[in-house]
């Protein structure tokens, strides 16, 4: 279980969409403090949100935020891209950004502050997935939540031995600005916020947030075809 009540968190794509709903209920639940990062900064009028600068496909970038804010009790790994396009005609130097993005940021993050947060008493990393995560047909994008999963789930084994919970966060669509084109049903940030920490507090590996993230993750045991829940793109 980790308290947010009090503490100090860092949440990376934090000025908008899901960032930004995590900063405001953090901030609701009696965080004192949080970081929120953007690779272009404009400061909030907000004392509580110190807006910072960071690129998480960039290690200088990640080890100046590191020195800078050594008193983070919980990190949220939620900065991401989506670049559309089936696998097959995809431009790879598109397909290296979102693994870059997506899965080699949030690592560079962990590895960054895994050390504070030991120093801390071990706190939370929390990891925004996907439910193409486990589903089929959404390009490097779901090739991308796949690796983190797989990614999280070691590093919630090796952060274990500090105390650090390690929380895997699985959605649908939410209504923000990255899949605003998609004629898909979706839901609302400061919705996904709520459920995301509450499963914080409880202490949870892993939050589903919707019905339709719990039936993919079922559908696992089941025959691969009945995974591709966004067809052929």
């Amino acid at each position: 279980m980790t308290v947010i009540e009090g503490s100090v968190a860092l949440v990376t794509g934090g000025r908008r969409g899901i960032g930004k709903a995590l900063v405001e209920e953090l901030l609701r639940r009696g965080a004192k403090k949080v970081y929120a990062t953007a690779r272009k900064p404009v400061p909030s009028p907000d004392g509580r949100i110190e807006v910072v600068p960071l690129d998480v496909t960039d290690d200088a970038s990640v080890a100046a935020l590191v020195a800078h804010a050594r008193d983070v009790d919980l990190v949220f790994n939620n900065a991401g891209v989506l670049h559309s396009s089936p696998l097959l005609t995809a431009d790879l130097d598109l397909v290296r950004d979102t693994f870059e993005t997506n899965v080699i940021g949030p690592l560079r993050i962990a590895q960054a502050f895994a050390p504070v947060l030991a120093a801390r008493g071990g706190g939370a990393v929390v990891d925004m997935h996907s439910l193409l995560s486990w589903g089929a047909g959404a390009g490097a994008y779901g090739a991308s939540k796949a690796a983190l999963w797989s990614l999280t789930n070691s590093l919630r084994i090796e952060l274990a031995a500090q105390g650090t919970q390690v929380v895997g966060v699985h959605l649908g669509f939410a209504d923000t600005e990255m899949v605003a084109a998609l004629p898909v049903e979706k839901i609302a940030a400061a919705d996904v916020a709520r459920i995301v920490l509450d499963g914080v507090e409880r202490g949870d590996a892993e939050v589903l947030v919707d019905d339709a993230t719990r039936a993919v993750k079922a559908a696992l045991s089941g025959p691969v075809e009945g995974l591709a829940v966004l067809g052929r793109n």
